[in-house]
């Protein structure tokens, strides 16, 4: 269990919390949720007592330990893997190091005797004698094999990384656990190997994600950071989400009638109060209108770009044809014949142990590198819109969005420009943005502004759901939907996958499955 009491939090001015009271409970698991920018990472680093609050205090139960996911993928570097995962129980560790340079002494007295034998009890109490085997099955499930317990942590790979500190997070059965964005740069395995352990864990979990289908999968309760506080719901997302829509309504509903009572005593008061018959009324009116409270909404910090692709014109049937693409990079065989073709309205997702092979493929069918060997031929009527991994290339400029946006648009009028740069909520003075100090998120609404100008009828997207928030999330989601093209694209996004494609193909060097399916019905197959 942990709980806050009146904390507060402001930057710059800013009030991200106004005196959060919040408690936490053993057993259930939260999934804290809010806008880009709204401070669910700084209440994570509040909780964990990496911040602390200007007002208020963070409490646990007494002697319970907290486990965080760490964000410095540094520190542990000259660190084995294995030993990096059980320092995620630092209590465990300290005895561990204590016990090992006791029986490292050369001349070992009867006081280090008495000591060890104290640590050797506290050992086994702490279930130290199989902390190495715990620590070897989180790293298995997570995809790290025992190849890797010895190596160094900074031998490895960002992913391999990642995942060995997400099993330190785990380890050890911590009481309270914090979990910012642990999904991540996983691959599909471990995300739902990681699902099953937390829809197993006793204890409590406060997880950040922008991954729907895992809120939706782990999370017992939401806790819905808005207009500086904080609020528990019960559910997952989904139900979430609903009901808060729902009472959004009803009280905008509600406000609908305030106002038209409002009108209609004031029509009254304004025709009769000179009349002097009916001025009795004229004045009882008065007093009924001074009553009524209009409630207003208060603004929410969610806000939904729109997302909306419309080709210029329709592609032909057949779109796409690879024939034996091969392409190695240093001294790696990366794509190994990949052959497949596409049609009209496909939508295709496309996966992979190594995302460098997507990224590859795409890179090659957008012309942007040469495979090689084989060949590929896009559709005499095709027009192709491409959303890169790494859009970085785009944004080296000072050009103000407005003239960046305006190189890729056939109508140069700037409130057309503008127009498109609002949809993606980029409005007012945000438009007159330099393109080079844009965050992660603002670079990809801006590709995809980008996109919808170019009225392409095939879409390839690389990771598009990558630094949005939920809400963007679901509006690129909805658009890919509605939209009438073909599309290719990669995401570890479980409900993007399932809601946009129709067909999987995943790549193993070559192709290893292609078939017009649902994610969850290949997921059923279990050959990934």
């Amino acid at each position: 269990m942990i709980s806050t009491e009146n904390v507060s939090l402001s930057f710059g001015g800013r009030k991200l919390f106004d005196e959060v009271n919040i408690k936490f409970n053993h057993g259930n698991c939260y999934g804290l949720i809010g806008a880009n920018g709204a401070g669910k990472s700084t209440f994570i680093k509040i909780l964990s007592g990496e911040i602390e609050p200007q007002t208020g205090t963070v409490s646990m139960g007494p002697g319970e330990r907290l486990s965080i996911l760490k964000q410095d993928h540094f520190a542990y570097n000259d660190f084995p893997v294995l030993q990096t995962v059980m320092m995620g129980n630092q209590e465990l560790y300290r005895v561990m190091k204590e016990k090992d340079e006791i029986y490292a002494k050369e001349d070992f007295s009867d006081e280090d005797g008495i000591r060890a034998s104290e640590l050797e009890a506290e050992f086994a109490e702490m279930n130290g004698w199989e902390a190495e085997s715990d620590a070897g099955i989180l790293l298995a499930g997570l995809g790290i094999g025992t190849e890797y317990h010895d190596k160094m942590m900074k031998d490895l790979t960002g992913s391999e990384k990642v995942k060995v500190l997400l099993a330190q997070a785990l380890f050890g059965q911590p009481d309270v656990l914090l979990l910012d964005e642990p999904t991540n740069h996983l691959d599909i395995k471990a995300i739902r190997w990681l699902e099953d352990f937390l829809m197993d864990f006793k204890n409590t979990v406060i997880v950040v994600s922008h991954d729907r289908h895992f809120l939706n999968k782990v999370c017992t309760h939401i806790a819905d950071l808005d207009f500086g506080k904080i609020q528990v719901y019960a559910g997952n997302y989904d139900f979430w989400k609903t009901s808060s829509e729902l009472a959004q309504r009803l009280r905008s509903d509600e406000n609908k009638k305030v106002e038209q009572k409002a009108a209609e005593l004031k029509a009254f008061i304004q025709r009769f109060s000179a009349n002097a018959s009916k001025s009795k009324q004229a004045t009882s009116r008065q007093k009924q209108l001074e009553k009524l409270n209009l409630n207003d909404l208060p603004i929410s910090s969610r806000k939904y770009p729109f997302v909306h692709f419309k080709p210029h014109r329709e592609a032909g049937k057949e779109l796409l044809r690879v024939d034996g693409l091969s392409k190695t990079i240093d001294g790696v065989k990366i794509l190994d014949n990949v052959r497949f073709s596409l049609n009209k309205g496909e939508k295709v997702v496309f996966l992979s142990d190594n995302s460098l092979a997507v990224t590859t493929l795409f890179n090659i069918l957008a012309g942007e590198i040469e495979p090689d060997s084989g060949t590929y031929e896009w559709g005499v009527t095709t027009s192709l819109a491409y959303f890169p991994s790494d859009n970085k290339r785009y944004f080296d400029t000072k050009d103000n969005l407005v003239d960046w946006l305006r190189q890729y648009s056939d109508d140069k009028d700037e409130s057309f420009v503008r127009g498109f740069l609002g949809k993606m909520l980029f409005s007012g003075e945000e438009a007159k943005k330099s393109a080079n100090v844009l965050s992660g998120g603002e670079k990809v609404r801006c590709m995809l502004a980008k996109m919808m100008l170019s009225g392409a009828n095939v879409l390839m997207l690389d990771g598009p759901t990558d630094h949005l928030d939920l809400e963007s999330i679901t509006a690129v989601n909805d658009g890919l939907i509605r939209f009438e093209g073909t599309v290719l694209f990669t995401t570890h996004d479980h409900e993007f996958i399932q809601t946009v494609a129709n067909r999987v193909i995943t790549l193993k060097g070559d192709v290893a499955y292609d078939k017009l399916t649902t994610y969850d019905e290949y997921l059923q197959e279990s050959v990934y």
